[in-house]
């Protein structure tokens, strides 16, 4: 191995260079005993300094590793060093290796999946996304996996099931991105726990199994941050303290010049105008600081983006070549966006989240090469898409959350920062920020120190406690104090107790203390709602409705809407800015001013197709503008704005889970709510179908049919399933303008569809207060599905029976599956006789389909007529013989129907838990005793005469069945005889 033994010695020496700081240049050849992992690194031939300092502690130990460096310094190279050790430590093939890579935004994880599925793919190592946008929902999709990238709240709602799946035990390597986003208040929180719970699974799983050697490593990388030895204690696992690495701003690969311009501002001035008036001193820094190179600017918002990018095209002309420009044109050609097109033309570009996918992409490969010259973007940029350049620009350090105006955190503003530079092209680079005059001061001192973190997690508590209540990694006020120390929050509180409002004074003791105080508090709040059980030692058990909040990640405040519903709510309520729309899931959908319009004509206009709840008034909170866009959907009403449509989808993905939440809460709740419950499971449907009920667009459903070809199909009057399976292959194909044998593919996925059939019947047993009744769902064409079906291997059916009075009599979740077993599904049910009537209905809810659903009503027959309190006076007594309260209590289901009266009266033999809310009248009012008729009959004599009069009743009861109606038309009936006499009188004439 001589060339290898060369290279080793390179190594050594240039690592004695640095050590003396001598090699200052901060370049490492790369070395690794196998050359296939060489291929890792292909593109460049050294490690920087920040890498190279990093190199023994990630590649040669197993501790772990903390490192703190500018954006820009090449810290992704660390956790491809990691996976590289993890591999170095398993033999091939590396079927129980798997590494987790957790970002805060769902950009950074898309881009390194990109990236590692080109260097890992080749050694054998399969990549998976998992985050909101991804339809990967279940472990078992994942169980191939090496590599994992997701975001903290999908891995949060994915571990909350961790006992029950060892696919999780199996994590050998835990990468952090942006660790410094723990202090950030909307996701910070989850980023915490989540580190938490797999730090919790490395130690199960070490209790389990002592003498294992394999532990779970964490690799941890931020910005500068000053406390980053607090991460690194948080990190600590019986290995002691992870590794630290600090480097500062002197160690950017390109050198950094930091500038900050305050502007005067006129007195009473609001942000927005300030804002605009920035617009027009733009040109100028531009032509000052670029150098003619790449600029990259940052706005607030997205309105902001492209009013200061339309600016600078009129103020600013840029020194471009022809061959430039016949480029730009060429690039603007290719984009949908027509106001990007003319700016294009121009050299200024803008990028944010309302520009479509197709759009950003040409947008970012012009600016990545050079060609287009100045970037207008939103700041989310800074923690997505990796678009260096020469200068950044942020325009205003004020920015709009939740409809107010604040300030840039300091890690926002360093991740911005950050994309100044550009390794490949520059050795230096500038950063200026716009600011006003009065706070120039503050951000001068800003970038010469920078911004503690500190955990948000005693802000978010509640949710995260019930969670782990669910896990049963808390079942105590103690283990709950236990939870608390093995987070980032305990231990910031112990060193800086103010900031979570505790006294400064306290010790350590006092400290833990409060927490378990705020614990406490916390899980008072979740008992006040019976999210969770709490006994008078504070032993914690979850509760249904708890383990529901936990599975589908609901947030509290939405838990606490569910608890406000009376039962009655009809789809529409359930859908109101009350309920649903009202979720905190849809937080972070704001209402943009340039939306109003288009959200006002989608509520209200005489001239289109409008909403199918309309609102009162104009669109002007957050929630409203929900409801708009799922109402919209639903109704398959063309969003043309790419913004409104990109937040229809975020507003569905929370939808689903929060819909499916609230109809399984509702089910779980005894209390009188059969149209809350029914209109619960139809809106779980209409989320996941994304179409109303009874929509016309049903093969809007089927594969290779989107919006437009479904209008084609309810233009030429295909509204349903069957009108769709009747029609003839090749006039399908024609109305949707497709060659064959398209018409012939839709025909077969119709056909495969489930077609369900639903009947009733009550069995001759017959009481005063309770039918009995079979319910029979039978699968048509269960036969023809064996082979193939349309709909997915989990698709299920629910079965739902109301009485009058809005109870729920019957409730069943019936799989696809069973019901291929045998075709058929049966089950006997007992309903109760309401003052209200004896019609029960019936239906059948599809959990996926429109247009397959069942809906009757059927009509039960009781044995006595209903005895009114108007029709007794007061102190009568209704009578009933002896014989047939007898008969009656053997059927278990007969009570008689007794007036108040003063007359004593006994309990009945019912063992009814609670008698107040049971469906037997005895219950309430107890049983008439000791009343004798002044001329007794023989007991032989009343036996034969009750029996009579029973048998009388009997003759005439009709078998009740749900299709006798139907079966009617085919009963014989003779035909009328004509008289004789008439027929021989025509004969004679």
């Amino acid at each position: 191995n001589g060339p290898y033994n060369i290279l080793f010695i390179l190594c050594v020496f240039q690592c004695i260079l640095l050590s003396f700081g001598i090699y200052s240049s901060a370049k490492c050849f790369i070395f690794f005993g196998s050359a296939k992992f060489r291929s890792v690194f292909r593109d460049f031939p050294y490690f920087n300094y920040v890498q190279s300092k990093a190199l023994d502690d990630v590649l040669y130990t197993s501790k772990n590793f903390v490192a703190c460096a500018p954006t820009g310094s090449g810290k992704t190279v660390l956790f491809e060093l990691a996976i590289i050790r993890l591999l170095m430590e398993t033999t091939e093939p590396w079927h129980n290796v798997r590494a987790v890579y957790m970002a805060p935004i769902k950009a950074l994880c898309n881009q390194q999946y990109e990236n590692w599925k080109q260097k890992f793919g080749p050694l054998g190592l399969n990549c998976k996304e998992l985050t909101g946008d991804t339809e990967i929902d279940d472990f078992f999709e994942i169980q191939d996996a090496h590599l994992i990238m997701t975001t903290p709240e999908k891995w949060d709602s994915m571990t909350r099931k961790w006992r029950d799946n060892c696919l999780l035990h199996s994590v050998r390597l835990f990468l952090i991105d942006e660790v410094h986003v723990v202090k950030d208040l909307t996701r910070g929180a989850t980023l915490e726990v989540v580190v938490s719970r797999m730090k919790a699974i490395h130690s199960y799983r070490m209790a389990e199994n002592p003498d294992s050697k394999t532990n779970t490593r964490f690799i941890a990388v931020s910005a500068t941050i000053p406390n980053f030895c607090d991460i690194a204690d948080w990190l600590s696992d019986d290995l002691g303290l992870a590794t630290c690495l600090e480097m500062d701003e002197s160690h950017r690969p390109v050198k950094l010049r930091k500038v900050v311009l305050g502007f005067p501002s006129i007195n009473n001035q609001n942000e927005f105008k300030f804002d605009l008036s920035l617009n027009y001193k733009m040109a100028s820094i531009i032509q000052t600081y670029s150098d003619q190179k790449p600029t990259l600017v940052f706005c607030s918002t997205r309105k902001g983006v492209q009013q200061s990018a339309a600016v600078l095209a009129k103020d600013a002309r840029f020194i471009m070549s022809s061959d430039h420009k016949q480029r730009l044109k060429k690039y603007a050609n290719s984009l949908f966006d027509s106001k990007l097109r003319d700016l294009i033309i121009c050299g200024v570009g803008y990028h944010h989240a309302g520009v479509s996918a197709s759009d950003r992409k040409v947008v970012e490969d012009a600016f990545t090469v050079g060609d287009l010259p100045v970037l207008f973007t939103t700041s989310t940029l800074a923690m997505g898409v990796n678009l260096p350049a020469h200068l950044v620009v942020i325009k205003s350090t004020m920015h709009y959350v939740g409809g107010s105006c604040e300030e840039y955190s300091e890690a926002d503003l360093l991740q911005m920062i950050g994309r100044a530079g550009r390794p490949q092209f520059d050795t230096s680079a500038t950063a200026v920020i716009m600011t006003r005059s009065q706070t120039k001061d503050k951000y001068m001192q800003f970038l010469n120190g920078s911004e503690t973190i500190e955990s948000s997690l005693h802000t978010n508590l509640v949710e995260h406690l019930n969670a782990e209540i669910c896990l049963h990694t808390i079942s105590d006020v103690n283990m709950a104090l236990d939870w608390i120390r093995s987070t980032f929050l305990y231990i910031r509180a112990l060193k800086n107790p103010k900031h979570y409002g505790f006294s400064p004074d306290l010790d350590k003791c006092g400290i833990e203390t409060k927490l378990q105080e705020l614990c406490l508090k916390n899980l008072n709040s979740l008992a006040s709602f019976h999210l969770i059980a709490m006994d008078e030692d504070i032993n914690i058990k979850p509760t249904e409705s708890g383990k529901l909040m936990a599975r589908y990640y609901v947030a509290f405040d939405t838990m606490k809407q569910f608890s406000k519903v009376t039962g009655r709510e009809s789809l529409s309520e359930l859908v109101s800015i009350e309920m649903i729309s009202q979720g905190k899931e849809f937080n972070d959908v704001q209402l943009r001013v340039s939306e109003k319009r288009t959200l006002n004509t989608l509520n209200k206009d005489k001239n289109r197709v409008t909403i199918r709840y309309p609102m009162d008034g104009k669109i002007k909170t957050n929630n409203m503008k929900v409801n708009c866009l799922i109402q919209a959907q639903l109704g398959c009403i063309p969003v043309q704005e790419f913004g409104l449509t990109q937040d229809t989808g975020k507003i569905f993905r929370n939808g689903i889970r929060v819909s499916k939440c609230l109809a399984e809460f509702l089910s779980h709740h005894p209390q009188k709510n059969f149209s809350a419950q029914l209109n619960s499971l139809i809106l779980a449907k209409c989320f996941r179908a994304k179409l109303w009920e009874n929509s016309p667009y049903v093969s809007k459903q089927l594969d290779k049919i989107g919006l437009s070809l479904a209008t084609a199909m309810v233009n030429a009057g295909l509204t349903s399933f069957n009108k769709i399976e009747a029609t003839n292959a090749r006039e399908l194909e024609l109305i949707m303008n497709r060659h064959p044998p398209f018409g012939n593919q839709i025909k077969e996925a119709v056909s495969k569809l489930p077609k369900y059939e639903v009947s009733m019947e009550q069995l001759p047993r017959y009481s005063a207060c309770t039918a009995e009744i079979v319910v029979m769902v039978n699968l048509k064409n269960f036969e023809q599905l064996m082979t193939k079906r349309t709909a997915p291997d989990h698709h299920y059916v629910t079965v739902i029976m109301g009485d009058c009075d809005n109870n729920v009599v019957f409730l069943q979740k019936i799989p696809d599956a069973m019901l291929l077993k045998s075709g058929s599904w049966s089950r006997k049910t007992e309903v109760a006789r309401t003052p209200k009537g004896d019609e029960i209905s019936i239906h059948l809810i599809s959990s996926e389909f429109v247009g397959l659903d069942i809906q009757q009503k059927f009509s039960a027959f009781y044995s006595k007529a209903k005895v009114s309190s108007e029709s007794l006076g007061v102190g009568s007594i209704a009578y009933v013989p002896q014989s047939e309260q007898e008969t009656s209590h053997r059927h278990t289901s007969t009570v008689l129907n007794y007036h108040r009266t003063e007359i004593g009266k006994r309990q009945c033999n019912h063992f009814c838990k609670n008698k107040e809310l049971c469906g037997h009248d005895c219950c309430k009012v107890g049983v008439q005793v000791g009343i004798k008729r002044p001329n007794q009959e023989s007991i032989f004599s009343s036996y034969l005469k009750d029996l009579k009069i029973r048998n009388e009743k009997l003759i005439d009861t009709p078998v009740k069945r749900l299709k006798v109606n139907y079966m009617k038309q085919f009963s014989y009936k003779p035909k009328d005889t004509i008289p004789a006499h008439t027929r021989y009188c025509s004969v004679l004439d």
